[in-house]
């Protein structure tokens, strides 16, 4: 999921600055927030963890980011780890990893593209499951990129479902076992 996310987003980058020269020049580059909400059956204390990078691979497909700190890979506060594709390479810091109080954050950049901040808040739903709401804040890097920028801020807000059935797919598999 996430891996298709930046799959989308390394394309279009490509496309952007191809396109660059002949498009008009922009003021100045794109800010966008967008945020989506879902609830999760699972109570708090096993949904929040999942939102590590580490632990995230269990339900995201495709998933693979690769840990510069630490070593082995864990999911802690000020964690580094970068995610490829092809020639592209995001730098991605977890600033806030607190699963007990239901916030995770994450700040990632991809070179000479743009500057992307995600925030997730995990709360205690109706009859013991869990509500997630997850903000994204991407900014362009140059006003070529803006609308890319604005394309995958328009792919964030919509994420809600395929995040919802990812991780209810896990119970379920776990459960199965």
């Amino acid at each position: 999921m996430i891996l298709a996310e930046m799959a989308i987003l390394l394309g279009g980058i490509v496309v952007a600055v191809a396109q660059s020269p002949s498009a008009a020049p922009q003021s100045s580059p794109l800010h966008v927030s967008n945020t989506f909400e879902f609830d999760v059956k699972e109570p708090l204390p096993q949904v929040a963890p999942l939102f590590g990078a580490h632990r995230e691979r269990v339900w995201a497909e495709g998933w693979e980011p690769q840990f510069v700190y630490p070593q082995p890979a864990a999911d802690q506060q000020g964690s580094v780890f970068q995610v490829s594709h092809g020639a592209h390479k995001s730098t991605w810091i977890t600033t806030i990893f607190d699963p007990e109080k239901g916030h995770i954050q994450y700040a990632y950049f991809v070179p000479d593209a743009m500057a992307v901040l995600i925030e997730i808040h995990l709360s205690v739903a109706p009859r013991s499951g869990t509500h997630v709401q997850v903000r994204y804040d991407r900014t362009a890097l140059s006003p070529e990129l803006n609308e890319h920028i604005r394309h995958q801020g328009k792919q964030d807000a919509k994420s809600a479902e395929e995040w919802r059935t990812s991780i209810e797919g896990y119970f379920e598999r776990r459960k199965a076992k």
